[in-house]
């Protein structure tokens, strides 16, 4: 019986993890070597959207490089040797950090040929890395074979990109138009589409330019090829301790129920949001502070502060909170998830929001905990150690858990950019493991207001830079009926079904919302991840979804 594609697919994602826990627990593999191998196919037969033309055997595929540059160490792309490792002291070191701008991690130039990449966030970020690595090393094998003839031998275009990228790394002035040409030829792209390219990464701040790159990557697989200077990935021996044990996930919720402690505020409702550290702030301080009576009236702030408008009112929105029981936590615990406290009994005036009024009581008056975005698995080991009681002087402190709020960012199926989905089920991609809940949250909420609302189950996916459109159309148009994918809502879900109804550590009856707002749709070409952010068409989702939450939570 012949396979499908989807089927295909979904083996090739099965054999990529099981492949990447196995060199992961061995320590150490060369990703164009035997090791690498397994790797390298099943993402060639995967052939996800995000990396486009990745099966081409000549192309080069420029706008998934972007994205992958954006994501990994600026200078990577020069490092024969990438090692990962767990947070291991190297943050007080003299070598020179480096901060992707689109995964904040803490990554290290040890040498001209090495590169260590600090891993904090679990599992899911290790395997998401890993597979942007085996993209840039299939690619790198393109531009080798483009760069030189049957025998091996260097040819012109190659020869004289060094040239441009030595003249670039010194300050010379160079001919823009012949350097585009001899790229075009190296990336087997027509002149326009290797131009734009050239401009789209000379804009971004974390990446060198797309010469330094391409040559970079071609150098290195030269040098393999021809004399046997061999790449190698490898993973440090904290990092294969630590992981899986919620090492940073516990001082990070830890921090968070110390300060909840100090500030006596353990016994009052608690409503934990996990979502941006903007939205929720301005929208209750922007009603609070500056008198917003509705929700239009929030959202036109909200854009005037996403465009960093001259008059925009953001300054005095975080003066207001600070003074009326604000609290900011950044992130000192290494899982790059930052957290806010918001204690209501402290503000000034009697809504939280238009029409919604606080209790009377100050011992009833809601505590609000707004943590960042997590990364895939990284939602459970932080969730689970959020919801265990607080132990201090040998007692066990339970929180009052009202309401687990969660807004975040999703792939649609159906629909585009900005639109809304409304889950009421989660099921993890490549288990059994599916999650059904009651959701406070409804399709009728969101009706009304310019956007697409789409319901129906979410697909919790394994990586999104692993999906392709054989397996999403399938969760699309067989009986799942997938409104859309993302990468935590089954972890979340898991770690609060497990707290509520095995372990009792919150009350059974914790009101669950759940949101997400659509930064991309994998199924239409043009409308990937790989085809940039959102930028202000994401302003009102995050804002109604925001709102909504609000004001389902305490109407």
């Amino acid at each position: 019986m012949k396979r499908t594609r989807a089927q295909e697919s979904r083996a090739a994602i099965e054999r990529l993890y099981i492949t990447m826990r196995h060199l992961f627990m061995r320590g150490t593999y060369k990703p164009m070597g035997v090791s690498g191998e397994s790797l390298v196919s099943s993402l060639l037969v995967l052939s996800p959207e995000i990396y486009g033309l990745v099966i081409d055997e000549e192309k080069i595929e420029l706008d998934g490089l972007l994205y992958v540059m954006e994501r990994l160490p600026k200078g990577i792309e020069e490092c024969r040797f990438v090692r990962l490792i767990s947070r291991e002291g190297y943050e007080h070191s003299d070598f020179l950090t480096l901060v992707p701008s689109r995964r904040k991690r803490n990554c290290y130039r040890v040498d001209d040929d090495q590169m260590y990449v600090e891993m904090t966030r679990g599992k899911s970020d290790i395997y998401d890395i890993l597979t942007h690595l085996t993209f840039l090393y299939i690619e790198s094998e393109k531009i080798r074979k483009n760069s030189t003839d049957h025998k091996g031998r260097i040819n012109l275009n190659w020869e004289m990109l060094e040239k441009i990228v030595e003249k670039e790394r010194r300050g010379e002035e160079y001919d823009s138009e012949a350097a585009c040409s001899y790229l075009s030829h190296i990336t087997g792209r027509t002149f326009d589409e290797t131009h734009r390219a050239i401009e789209k990464f000379s804009n971004s701040s974390n990446s060198n330019s797309l010469f330094a790159i391409i040559y970079h990557l071609g150098k290195l697989s030269i040098e393999e090829f021809m004399h046997e200077k061999d790449r190698e990935i490898s993973f440090s021996a904290t990092l294969r301790e630590r992981v899986g044990h919620h090492v940073y996930g516990e001082l990070w919720a830890d921090r968070i129920k110390s300060v909840l402690d100090d500030q006596e505020l353990l016994e009052r409702p608690i409503h934990i949001i996990s979502a941006n550290l903007h939205s929720v702030v301005n929208t209750i301080y922007g009603h609070q502070a500056l008198g917003l009576k509705s929700y239009e009236e929030i959202e036109k702030i909200a854009m005037e502060i996403s465009v960093n408008d001259k008059k925009n009112k953001g300054k005095d929105i975080q003066s207001f909170a600070n003074r009326n029981g604000f609290i900011d936590l950044p992130d000192l615990s290494g899982t790059n998830i930052g957290a806010q406290i918001i204690d209501t009994a402290q503000m000034s005036k009697d809504t939280i929001i238009p029409g919604v009024n606080l209790p009377k009581e100050d011992k009833n008056k809601p505590v609000i905990v707004i943590m960042d975005y997590a990364f895939g698995e990284q939602a459970y080991e932080c969730f689970d150690e959020l919801l265990k009681p607080y132990e201090k002087d040998g007692k066990s402190i339970p929180l009052d858990v009202v309401s687990a709020s969660i807004m975040g960012k999703a792939g649609i199926l159906e629909g585009n950019k900005g639109d809304i989905m409304i889950p009421n089920s989660h099921v993890f991609e490549g288990t059994a493991d599916n999650y059904p809940f009651k959701n406070e949250l409804k399709k009728v909420d969101f009706e009304g207001f310019g956007l697409g609302v789409y319901e129906g189950p979410m697909i919790t996916v394994l990586g999104t830079s692993l999906q392709n459109k054989d397996v999403l159309t399938y969760f699309l148009e067989s009986s799942w009926k997938a409104a859309g994918l993302e990468m935590e809502g089954a972890h979340y879900q898991k770690a609060i079904q497990s707290a509520s109804k095995i372990r009792n550590s919150i009350r059974k009856n914790v009101k669950v919302l759940y949101a997400y707002y659509a930064s991309d749709n994998p199924l239409e070409t043009g409308s990937t991840l790989a085809s940039g952010a959102l930028g202000m068409e994401g302003v009102r989702p995050t804002y109604l979804i925001t709102y909504k939450i609000l004001e389902k939570i305490f109407s």
